[in-house]
């Protein structure tokens, strides 16, 4: 198994996501030096300020700040969470269009000063950033993907937990495809510890019919409107889900998660960057397992890579 990596990791981005993702990392001891960049200086430095004033709380470690790109140099894992602003009445291919504008500035100037880190991109909309993110950086797959579904299959998780009432943990199912209104749920390989979901409702009380379903799969994917409604954003729950992808990589975990790579061949889907099962470890984004799919799943798999793709097509990537 290959070596665990160091453990310096810069967040782009010192908004509402970035400055959570960086007081979790510290919180659960995840890295040893983190980095917060943002062009904004006085954001940054007292947000890194607000959190070094609670270090000796956490477990050892040092936090910096800074408006300066040099402050990312050498780091292990770089995770960009800085995107465009969305203006009022701006359609969401139009917010796409700005946040590619800026990663096309800003992801040459990290892998000028992080040229071996491991890339992962949080920023949304997810799938689309993070295929434009690979074509500008000339990175592998492996070192730059994306968070994709990994929040969403923790929120399915969640509520198929709570309607069990089995523990989170021992649930095991996937969301797969757009970190989006596309996504889908993989039902026919879910499994509450060692029974196949799909036979839960026969060995128990009709907890997950399918309508019981339908209704799961809805929540997952309005779960963020009902969150942004009530409080302007998501942060907290994206901010643990890349911790739990930063570990993978840090600590060399080879923990299969469901982010966002660009796929080749994967059930006739190529050039596309969406979520699937993979293999995180400390090379990256390292295998994409393939869970038995049934036709519909494949069909849905391949609508969702087509929404994806149509938005791609119009930025020109």
């Amino acid at each position: 198994m290959a070596q665990a990596r160091t453990s310096t990791v810069a967040v782009v981005g010192a908004g509402a996501v970035g400055a959570t993702l960086a007081y979790a990392l510290l919180m659960q001891g995840a890295a040893h030096r983190v980095v917060l960049y943002d062009v904004n200086r006085a954001k940054v430095e007292a947000e890194a300020l607000d959190l070094a004033h609670g270090i000796q709380f956490m477990p050892p470690a040092q936090i910096v700040g800074s408006d300066d790109i040099e402050a990312c140099r050498d780091a292990d894992v770089v995770v960009i969470t800085a995107g465009a602003k969305q203006k009022p009445g701006q359609s969401r291919l139009d917010l796409a269009a700005s946040t590619v504008g800026l990663m096309r500035t800003l992801v040459p100037q990290l892998t000028a000063v992080a040229p071996d880190a491991v890339y992962l991109m949080v920023t949304n909309p997810v799938d689309i950033v993070t295929h434009a993110a690979l074509t500008i950086s000339g990175l592998p797959p492996q070192r730059l993907f994306g968070s994709g579904t990994v929040l969403d299959t923790s929120r399915l998780r969640y509520l198929i937990a709570r309607k069990t009432g089995v523990a989170a943990s021992n649930v095991h199912a996937y969301v797969v495809g757009e970190h989006g209104d596309s996504e889908l749920v993989l039902w026919s390989s879910a499994m509450i510890g060692a029974v196949p979901l799909l036979d839960w409702s026969s060995t128990h009380a009709p907890l997950l019919d399918e309508t019981a379903r339908e209704d799961i799969a809805a929540e997952v994917v309005t779960a963020a409107y009902r969150i942004i409604e009530g409080k302007g954003a998501t942060n907290y729950a994206i901010a643990l889900a890349a911790v739990r992808i930063i570990q993978a990589v840090l600590r060399a975990e080879n923990r299969i998660l469901s982010v966002s790579t660009l796929l080749s061949d994967y059930v006739g889907i190529s050039d596309v960057c969406l979520s699937v099962p993979t293999v995180v470890g400390a090379n990256g984004a390292q295998e994409q397992l393939l869970p038995p799919l049934t036709r519909a799943e494949q069909a849905g798999l391949r609508d969702s890579a087509e929404s994806i793709r149509a938005v791609a097509r119009q930025l020109g990537l």
